[in-house]
C-alpha cells in the first residue's frame, strides 16, 4: 500500500496497521496475565503501539489506570540487592537482630520516600547493622549513602573519617553534613562522634524490611 505525504511515496506496511480479530485471546493473555505494555503487545505482534490501542478500543479491552502501570513498572524493576537465602545459626541472629534494629532506629518512610534510613550515634550499633546489610541483604556498595549530623564545634573532618573507618562507606558517597550552630555546651559530650544516616535507597529493600518485621512480630506474639 502506498501513501503520499509531502509529495513523496511512503511505503506502509499493513501489518503494522491492524490486529486480526482472532488475536483477541492473545491479546487478553499478554496484557491481563503477562503484564505486558501496549508497546511490548506492539513489538511481539509486529504492529503499530495504534493498531494496539485502536483494537483494545474496538474490542472493548479495558487499560490500566496510572496507578496500574506504575505498580507494573515497579514490580518489574530489577533488584539493587540479593538478599542471602540459606543462613547459618549466627546469620539468623544477626538477620534477627538487623531487623529489630532498624525497628527501633530506622526512619518508617512516607509515601514516595520509602526508602531504608537508619538513624544512630552509637558506632557499634551501626557496624553490626552494616554487616546485616551487606551479608544479610546483600546491598550494592556503590547505592550506600551516609549523612553526618553534628555540631559546629565539632571537628568536621575528623568525624567523616571516623565514620568512614566505622561503615567501610567512601568519603565520596557521604552527603554534606548537616551541622548544627545551636548547641547546649553542656551536652556537648553527649554524640561526641555525632550521628549518621545510613542511607539504601530501594524501595523493595525497604518493603522487604517490613516483611520481614511483620513475621517476627507474629511469631513473638503468639500465644500472648
Amino acid at each position: 500500500m502506498v501513501g503520499i505525504n509531502n509529495n513523496k511515496s511512503v511505503l506502509i506496511n499493513e501489518n503494522t496497521m491492524n490486529i486480526q480479530g482472532n488475536k483477541i485471546s492473545l491479546v487478553k493473555d499478554l496484557y491481563y496475565k503477562e503484564f505486558y505494555s501496549a508497546r511490548e503487545i506492539a513489538q511481539r505482534l509486529n504492529v503499530s503501539i495504534d493498531a494496539v490501542y485502536y483494537f483494545m478500543k474496538k474490542y472493548n479491552l479495558e487499560r490500566r489506570n496510572f496507578r496500574e502501570v506504575n505498580g507494573i513498572t515497579f514490580s518489574k524493576k530489577p533488584l539493587s540487592f540479593f538478599p542471602k537465602g540459606k543462613l547459618s545459626t549466627l546469620e539468623e541472629r544477626l538477620k534477627l537482630t538487623g531487623v529489630m534494629l532498624y525497628w527501633c532506629e530506622g526512619r518508617k518512610g512516607s509515601k514516595g520516600h520509602e526508602m531504608i534510613d537508619f538513624v544512630n550515634s552509637d558506632p557499634e550499633m551501626i557496624g553490626i547493622f552494616m554487616k546485616f546489610l551487606r551479608t544479610i541483604c546483600g546491598v550494592k556498595e556503590s547505592k550506600l549513602r551516609v549523612l553526618l549530623y553534628c555540631y559546629n564545634n565539632q571537628n568536621i573532618e575528623s568525624l567523616l573519617k571516623f565514620w568512614n573507618k566505622i561503615t567501610k562507606i567512601p568519603i565520596n558517597q557521604f552527603s554534606k553534613p548537616y551541622v548544627r550552630i545551636d548547641f547546649n555546651i553542656n551536652k556537648q559530650n553527649k554524640m561526641p562522634y555525632g550521628l549518621i544516616h545510613v542511607r539504601y535507597a530501594d524501595k523493595k529493600l525497604f518493603l522487604l524490611m517490613k516483611d520481614w518485621l511483620n513475621i517476627f512480630k507474629k511469631e513473638f506474639m503468639k500465644g500472648r
